[in-house]
């Protein structure tokens, strides 16, 4: 495709918040032109999309494939200059300075205009020569004269808004296969269920190249799909749901001596309404994807992987060992539990992926844990797992909160932990009541403890790893556990 040097790339990952191995010694193993985004006129910039394939080099091993979609100008564009990669020779357009395309207004209107040819294409299909397809559902009509504004603190993907009107997020990690953060969005969208930002289509390619490195994947009798973007709702006026949670804290905490009920940012209502919000999307869910039901051997296999995610964090948080009787006797009562019901799920669920709407709740991000590998987040597993992120989120919010009080008000911290404890436990049964309908059975308990045990062992890892003064938060949980 050019001769550009692959140290060109290398030290273009190194820079952006997405790429994953940073801190990994690597290489760029291939670089790889998926095709170009078709343009309009003759003004417009030539934008390509490259997949980068990166080889690491440390004892773990491996490689990963990163998308790169680039803006190439003859002449270097001052105005992106935060952006630049490099400049080379490409031989369909000789010497070019390249950008990323997601910071590049004029390039991101070529996407905007593609996704809406596709609408009016058949079957809602735009296909390119490269490989490239545009699919569009519904019937919204995305405003052309609007301009782009790229997210900048997403971690994995890249998100840009057009105007108040649409979202598209940029996958830059792929992998071969069906992503569910479309699919799901797409069963969801279809449904008509309100508690999500509605699909409006999505961007994949074909590889049908026999000696492609790219293996895996779904395939349609042409070759490998990779699923590059989708294009959604965008919720402008929506409050993220961490925020919130954190401001309702903040608003007890700065009252004397009210209790979590008395205060004017009581967050139980709105515990309740994601509650119901979690159940309804969860019904749809079933509808529409395979439920499935494990049998006991394969429960004890669950339970097994929780045991074997125990002992790995013992190696990484020593203070866990206290605590293993009671965590192993959570994962002993699921293996009694004679079957476990399964479907698609959300899979990474926390306040953080969640939206208040006028019109109510929204739940994002159905692509799964990032961490774990396509195959397995496309795995069904218990609803279960998502009402346990939640109940986890609910606990952090005000320890969070407890944290930074404490680094200014150093009075006060027996009463302030009181009242963490009080937020905490308020709106996660107030949470728990609404999904469940009422009553947990014994069934439900069991799975539900198991699970919530599973998620604060692998927060203690996390915190170790990545901020150690947190890790008191999840082994507090882990605690609890074993005096309940």
């Amino acid at each position: 495709m050019s001769e550009v040097e692959p140290e060109v790339f290398a030290r273009y990952l190194e820079r952006t918040r997405w790429f994953g191995g940073k801190g990994r010694p690597f290489r760029v193993a291939s670089v790889r032109r998926v095709g170009a985004v078709p343009a309009t006129t003759d003004g417009d910039p030539q934008v390509v999309i490259d997949l980068v394939e990166v080889a690491y080099d440390d004892a773990s091993g491996g490689s990963e494939v990163y998308q790169v979609p680039m803006a190439l100008y003859t002449d270097p564009e001052t105005r992106l200059d935060h952006a630049f990669i490099g400049w080379w020779e490409e031989p369909a357009y000789g010497w070019v300075h390249a950008y990323d395309a997601l910071h590049d207004r004029e390039a991101m209107a070529l996407w905007l205009r593609a996704f809406d040819r596709a609408a009016g294409s058949p079957g809602g299909n735009l296909n390119d020569d490269s490989g490239l397809r545009f699919h569009r559902i519904g019937d919204h009509a995305l405003d052309l004269e609007t301009h782009s504004t790229l997210f900048s603190g997403e971690q994995s993907n890249s998100s840009v808004a057009f105007g108040e009107d649409a979202l598209m997020k940029v996958f830059r990690k792929i992998t071969p296969g069906v992503n569910p953060d479309i699919s799901v969005h797409d069963v969801l969208t279809r449904a008509e269920s309100t508690h999500i930002a509605s699909l409006y289509g999505w961007l994949d390619w074909v590889d049908s190249d026999p000696a492609s490195s790219v293996e895996g994947g779904a395939e349609d009798g042409t070759g490998t799909t990779l699923q590059l973007a989708m294009l959604q709702e965008f919720l402008r006026t929506a409050s993220d749901g961490w925020d919130l949670a954190l401001a309702s804290v903040r608003n007890l905490f700065a009252e004397a001596d009210l209790h979590a009920h008395e205060a004017g940012g009581d967050f139980s209502g709105e515990a309740t309404r994601l509650g119901q919000a979690l159940r309804e999307v969860h019904g749809v869910l079933a509808e529409h994807f395979p439920v499935d039901r494990l049998a006991p051997a394969a429960v004890a296999e669950l339970a097994d992987a929780m045991d074997a995610r125990l002992d790995e964090a013992l190696q990484v948080v020593p203070e866990l060992a206290q605590h293993t009787d009671a965590l192993r006797a959570a994962y002993s009562r699921l293996r009694e539990l004679e079957g476990v019901d399964v479907q698609q799920i959300h899979g990474d669920l926390h306040l953080g992926q969640t939206l208040r709407t006028s019109l109510g709740w929204k739940i994002v991000d159905f692509e799964g844990e990032p961490a774990k590998p396509l195959a397995e987040r496309l795995l069904p597993d218990s609803p279960w797992r998502d009402v346990a992120g939640m109940l986890r989120s609910f606990d952090y919010a005000p320890h969070v909160v407890e944290r930074q009080f404490a680094e200014d008000h150093p009075d006060g911290g027996e009463q302030r932990a009181y009242r963490t404890e009080e937020w905490a436990h308020r709106n996660r049964n107030h949470f728990l009541t609404a999904y469940a309908g009422g009553e947990l059975s014994d069934a439900e308990r069991v799975l539900l403890d198991a699970y919530v045990a599973d998620k604060a062992v692998y927060e203690t890892v996390y915190e170790t790893r990545n901020r150690p003064a947190w890790v008191a938060i999840p082994l507090a949980a882990v605690a609890r556990i074993g005096a309940a």
